[in-house]
């Protein structure tokens, strides 16, 4: 019954699959459609509209998947930077990793665990068998069989180790060549400079000019202090928003567009010719703006961003403590202008404090209010429970196909919709934490979606029942082998179907951007809102890594358990990686540049993922009767610790800063060359707030009627 409800869902995702890849190679020969697909070759200019009618162009074809596997690395990181290339690494490293387990597992492990006895099952009845009986549950107690999963551990883990190193030793040296081919940037010259101690008679910016220009005489450049400009960020959104409705009543068609009501969602207030209006309004606004423009001016934050001459002197000042004070004048290296978060730079440390404890609290209550849909997940999973809560679907869940559906496919389809919102909540907790740069928010935001996935989707749902009640269980910190050992078993059928449904459909889906469409569809159509602004998306890591390196965990925990996830993983990570570089290459685009920063939370993860495996394996020899195997894995986990601990020395170092022999040959490479002076001018006001530029939308009626889109085309 499991295992038909098993096949039921890989059938249903297998169509789904279909039907993107049609739909996908479809809309790939309608270039009118671009804007669903291929937001960036649309930005790039290189759409072309076709009017005649082609019969071949509405024929699925796999050629987007050659024009995806043929590009190299190198032109990879030249189209999409050094964070698109890690990206792709990890699904390398990942069906590197697989393919050794299917081999193992599949020939090896999966029929040691077919022949056991343990279960008592009809040996030639496969259609009726359960799925356990392709588990080590299968395998008799004490039987020397077991011999070959203990040693199938350890070599499995020196496998991932190796490659851990070797990937990890691989991207090091690509952020280093990749620092060392770079043009000269802004952030590579700039600090910022927090808790500047305030003087009684002199502004902000006087101090720091002072200060700079006494201990750093020879590289001190020049500096920009931080205005308070929250209110001014408000003003200019509403200005932005108001331009966008003139600009859709300028070019509306029908006169009707033009009237309506000036209250809340246009359903209130008096009936008003919307174009006056709305002019009207935009000026009024305008003038706020640059009345709170001139005032803000004035509004300087104890923050500035200080630029030098060289690199070196740079990176010196950022790892040198300035003052007497250690909680004065703090430095950290600054992101690049394009990167930087503005709204926190006016909040106060006790400010920054309250908040950062604040997202603590509600990361903590979100993770436990989780359990609720979790449990329900569960419920779907046992149709005896369903029957106790809904009497009333007895006999529709009696039916054959439809308690397949159930128990095989609904669960972790429920689940999946759940932890759609879970990346956007994170981001938002991640925003209020003080973080000045975007890339920070999501990197932060990708660790908390990581931990909240390895809970709620691995412990929530290996732990369900009374398990995850009896807490005390979890202080005695000798009897989580045997709990985990007993639980993680049990679930690996709702984990293949998990994998098959959250994996298999969301990255085909991804072809699709169904959601993006749907969206699009509904703002156009039933919102009636059009917005002519085009804006080419950027990869969502902080959802895409946690997804991967979950299903990295379920395949390493379940290697020597349930051999039979680890096919399903792999065809996933082969998916994933023809996939991602199609939308790496034609659709997303890079909003800024982390260096492969994001690669160290992969290895860790890999590291835990090793470790919850060593410790399962204690506990389920332990429980197969086999104490001196249980014994003997557990140095595994102490060696893997240590392993960890020298890749850490060796190059986690490397993605904190970059090297002195790196800064001062790249600082001699450019000591000749002409327009590095001008990029020095340039400094000065690379990092002035967006807000406190002019700004003029209105007064001026050929730049509301001026198409948006060829204006974003001409910036590109």
């Amino acid at each position: 019954m499991i295992l038909s409800a098993l096949l039921t869902s890989v059938g249903i995702n297998l169509g789904l699959c279909f039907l993107f890849f049609t739909l996908y190679s479809i809309l790939r020969k309608q270039p009118g459609n671009a804007e669903v697909y291929a937001p960036r070759l649309v930005a790039e200019g290189r759409s072309q509209q076709i009017s005649n009618f082609n019969l071949e162009r509405l024929l699925p074809s796999a050629g987007w998947v050659t024009r995806a596997w043929r590009p190299s690395e190198a032109e990879l990181l030249a189209n999409s930077g050094l964070d698109a290339v890690v990206f792709m690494r990890i699904f390398i490293f990942s069906a590197k990793v697989f393919t050794f387990a299917v081999i193992v597992g599949i020939f090896i492990l999966l029929p040691i665990n077919y022949m056991g006895n343990q279960l008592s099952l009809d040996l030639f009845d496969l259609p009726n068998k359960s799925l356990e009986s392709f588990t080590i549950s299968n395998v008799d107690d004490g039987s020397n069989r077991l011999w070959i999963h203990f040693s199938a551990v350890y070599i499995f883990t020196a496998v991932v180790c190796y490659l851990l190193y070797i990937e990890y030793d691989y991207i090091s040296s690509k952020r280093v060549s990749y620092f060392c081919s770079s043009k000269p940037h802004p952030h590579q010259f700039t600090i910022l400079v927090r808790s500047i101690p305030a003087s009684s008679g002199r502004s902000y910016s006087e101090t720091v000019e002072s200060f700079f220009s006494e201990y750093y005489p020879a590289t001190y450049l020049s500096h920009w202090v931080v205005r308070r400009a929250s209110k001014l960020q408000g003003l200019i959104k509403n200005s932005k928003r108001l331009y966008r409705r003139l600009v859709n009543l300028k070019s509306a068609n029908h006169d009707r567009e033009r009237f309506g009501r000036a209250g809340f969602m246009g359903l209130f207030g008096q009936r008003v010719d919307l174009l006056d209006h709305y002019e009207k309004k935009l000026e009024v606004i305008e003038d706020n703006v640059r009345a709170e423009q001139s005032s803000s001016l004035g509004k300087e934050v104890g923050a500035a961003f200080v630029s030098f001459r060289t690199r070196f002197a740079a990176a010196s000042a950022t790892h040198m403590q300035q003052g007497v004070n250690p909680t004065q004048w703090v430095t950290e290296p600054a992101p690049d202008p394009e990167d930087v978060y503005w709204p926190f730079f006016s909040a106060s440390f006790l400010k920054r404090w309250i908040s950062n404890l604040v997202v603590v609290v509600a990361c903590v209550l979100l993770t436990v209010l989780f359990l609720i849909p979790v449990l329900i997940v569960q419920g779907l999973t046992h149709l005896e429970q369903l029957e106790i809560w809904f009497p009333f679907l007895k006999g529709l869940l009696r039916i054959a196909f439809v308690s397949q559906v159930i128990t095989g496919y609904l669960p972790s389809l429920v689940l999946q919709l759940f932890l759609y919102v879970v990346p956007s909540i994170m981001i938002m907790f991640s925003s209020i934490q003080g973080y000045i740069a975007m890339s920070q928010i999501e990197k932060s935001a990708c660790i908390k979606v990581l931990w909240f996935t390895i809970w709620n989707i691995f412990f929530a749902n290996v732990l369900s029942g009374s398990a995850l009640y009896r807490v005390e269980i979890f202080l005695e910190p000798k009897n989580i082998p045997a709990i985990l050992a007993v639980a993680v078993p049990g679930q690996a059928t709702f984990f293949i179907a998990y994998v098959v449904t959250s994996g298999w459909t969301s990255t085909s889906s991804e072809l699709f951007q169904l959601s993006t469409l749907v969206f699009n569809f509904i703002k156009r159509n039933i919102c009636r809102k059009y917005d002519d602004e085009f804006e080419v998306p950027s990869v969502p890591y902080h959802s895409e890594i946690p997804r991967i390196l979950l299903f990295g965990l379920l395949g390493i925990t379940y290697f020597f358990l349930a051999p039979l996830i680890l096919p399903f993983l792999l065809v996933y990570y082969c998916l994933g990686y023809l996939i991602y570089r199609n939308q790496l290459l034609n659709v997303y685009a890079p909003k800024y540049e982390t260096g492969g920063k994001l690669w160290p939370i992969v290895h860790d993860s890999m590291i835990f993922s090793l470790i919850l495996m060593h410790v399962i394996a204690i506990g389920i020899f332990g429980l197969k009767k086999l104490p001196l195997a249980s014994s003997l894995t557990v140095p595994l986990p102490i060696l893997t610790l240590v392993f960890n601990s020298y890749c850490r020395r060796r190059f986690l170092p490397m993605f904190k800063s970059y090297s002195v022999e790196s800064l001062l040959k790249k600082d001699k490479e450019e000591q000749n060359d002409p327009t590095i002076a001008s990029f020095h001018e340039r400094l000065a006001t690379a990092y002035q707030d967006p807000a406190l530029l002019h700004v003029g939308y209105s007064g001026n009626n050929a730049s509301i009627i001026a198409p948006l889109l060829g204006t974003a085309e001409v910036d590109a």
